[in-house]
């Protein structure tokens, strides 16, 4: 099989974004209708600029170039920032990712200027075309200031685009998952960064730095440039390729450089610098260019500390192939859900054949004895991945985000979860387990469940219609759990035993005959549990025994005649005390 060839779009991206004039623009503000100037505190300013005869807005942020110079690398948590009560990122914290460290110079000079930023958000948030820029540190409050932006965001409007220049990275790991699990967050992040500026890799030249990059990097060199979406590619290039030295660049240094790129922003032709490279594939080839667009070229590897530039293109491209992977996995619920559609009504009519049996989904299943109990399982384990994808993706997501994510599917989560979990419930009693819910069940129902909790505290609307009891699922996905739980306790009473065992047994059955009571009464539980060959009939009858003939309770009464439950239930007409 001829395997797929792979590309980077790196240069491409570069020339599209290096002509279209946006970067000249930012430059070239000055001429603009300026509508406010507001000098901070510490060194921080920014200006808004109205573009003529346009409806766009762009807001710079500037700080005094030496606090850019004086930049220290320590970060401080979410945490901490909790604690001293500026929650202005604490959206960023999710269940799944709740910690994350932004850099402690960036994000005080952010808090002690808060109240004029938060004016500042107020007066351009209806913008509806909005480009926030900076400088070196006036960049980290572009990108901290954007992020602001985006918290509550809504979707219906042009999302802002934050550009900066020679910018050093703000924060960690933790921040970088929050903004990547975003749908589209990471996108409004261009930074720009000559290979000459050694401000954008003050903190990373330590490997052991916990700094990671996020959004898409413009990496210039001399007249040429190239992008980097890979957080990974993105820190081998910085690591690799920008020199050593003390002068912080400038606004007149990038000023530069933006109007070179735009003037050569028609790519010369470079393959024969890069022919007798022996590249193995187009990836490589495309890395190889735009390494060389950098300067990193095998014949100036003097020049370059004697870098390996064929071992960094290999690292590179494995980098690069595992982002490539990413992207295509990447979760979107909406792509496979008519796929889930199509199991779940197989699962509908795998329950309908159970039920024709006079024995129940729930013991087809667990006893495995037709082609159809086996076929199930591969369906079990699709619905499975794709929620517990869901749950773990809507958990990662910024809390706004997620919440929206969770409306959206709660229904069919909720549907899945009382369809699929007895599944999960029967194999496991099938290979001998005990106890399930304490020692099994998957988080992933549980969050399903507390999500419904959530929702159920802000609707009065039933869950159950009582002309409707017939075709209902048992709305507490646990029930086949205890079920089980109660036939190991009605054995255990037949075994010998002390009288606290006994005794211990026993309140679990009395409990566990409330608990069906109590199901029975609000018509939450689903008829079949009745067919004769179902495991809660099974206990039934084994409860009949151990209680004796003379035992009564509301449980028994209505257990008494098949017509209670087979006729009056069903019909939703049995009158319940």
């Amino acid at each position: 099989m001829v395997q797929s060839q792979q590309f980077s779009s790196g240069i491409e991206v570069a020339t599209f974004v290096t002509s279209s004039g946006l970067l000249r623009k930012l430059w070239n503000v000055n001429d603009a209708n300026i509508v406010s100037n507001v000098v901070g505190n510490n060194g921080l300013s920014w200006k808004v600029y109205k573009e003529q005869d346009t409806d766009g807005t762009i807001v710079a942020f500037e700080t005094a170039p030496s606090n850019s110079a004086n930049l220290q690398s320590e970060l401080v948590s979410s945490t901490e920032l909790k604690e001293k009560n500026f929650l202005h990122f604490q959206f960023l914290s999710t269940k799944a990712n709740p910690l994350f460290h932004l850099n402690i110079a960036a994000v005080s000079l952010f808090f002690e200027n808060h109240q004029g930023l938060d004016q500042l958000k107020s007066e351009v948030n209806s913008s509806p075309k909005l480009i926030i820029t900076g400088l070196a540190l006036g960049g980290s409050i572009a990108s901290l200031f954007t992020l602001l932006l985006l918290d509550g965001f809504d979707s219906r409007k042009k999302k802002p685009l934050c550009i900066t220049f020679g910018s050093p990275l703000i924060g960690d790991k933790g921040l970088q998952n929050s903004i990547s699990h975003s749908s589209s967050w990471n996108s409004c992040f261009l930074h720009v960064v000559s290979s000459n500026d050694p401000l954008p890799r003050k903190f990373i030249t330590d490997h052991t730095s916990s700094y990671v990059p996020f959004g898409t990097f413009l990496v210039c060199h001399d007249t040429y440039s190239t992008c980097f979406e890979n957080s990974d590619s993105v820190l081998a290039v910085l690591e690799t390729s920008i020199h050593d030295q003390s002068q912080v660049f400038g606004s007149v240094e990038y000023r530069n450089i933006v109007e070179i790129l735009h003037r050569k922003a028609i790519w010369k032709d470079t393959a024969n610098q890069v022919q007798g490279m022996n590249y193995s594939d187009s990836l490589q080839a495309c890395i190889g260019l735009q390494l060389l667009t950098l300067g990193l070229i095998p014949h100036m590897q003097q020049q370059q500390q004697e870098i390996d530039i064929i071992t960094l293109v290999e690292k590179m491209e494995n980098l690069e192939k595992n982002f490539i992977k990413q992207k295509r996995e990447k979760f979107d619920p909406s792509k496979k859900l008519n796929l889930m559609k199509i199991n779940m009504a197989e699962l509908e009519m795998y329950k309908t054949n159970s039920k024709n049996r006079n024995i129940g989904y729930y013991d087809s299943y667990k006893k495995m004895n037709s082609t159809d109990d086996h076929d199930v399982v591969t369906r079990h384990k699709k619905l499975s991945n794709y929620w517990k994808k869901m749950v773990q993706d809507s958990l990662m997501k910024p809390q706004k985000e997620g919440a929206s994510l969770r409306t959206r599917w709660l229904y069919g989560g909720t549907t899945y979860r009382r369809m699929v979990e007895p599944l999960e419930i029967a194999q496991f009693y099938l290979n001998g387990g005990k106890d399930y819910v304490t020692t099994e069940r998957s988080s992933h129902y549980k969050q399903l469940e507390d999500w419904l909790v959530e929702a159920a505290a802000t609707t009065t609307s039933s869950n159950v219609t009582k002309d409707k009891v017939e075709s209902i699922l048992t709305l507490d996905s646990c029930f086949w759990a205890y079920v089980e739980e109660a036939l190991i306790s009605c054995k255990k009473l037949d075994e010998k035993l002390s009288d606290i065992e006994k005794d211990e047994a026993t309140r679990k059955l009395v409990e566990f005959e409330n608990y069906v009571y109590g199901l029975l009464k609000e018509y939450a539980v689903s008829p079949e549990i009745f067919l004769s060959e179902s495991s809660y009939m099974a206990w039934w009858s084994q409860y009949k025994k151990i209680k004796a003939a003379s035992y009564g309770s509301k449980l028994t009464n209505f257990m008494s005649n098949a017509y209670n439950y087979n006729v009056q239930y069903v019909g939703g007409t049995y009158k319940f005390d």
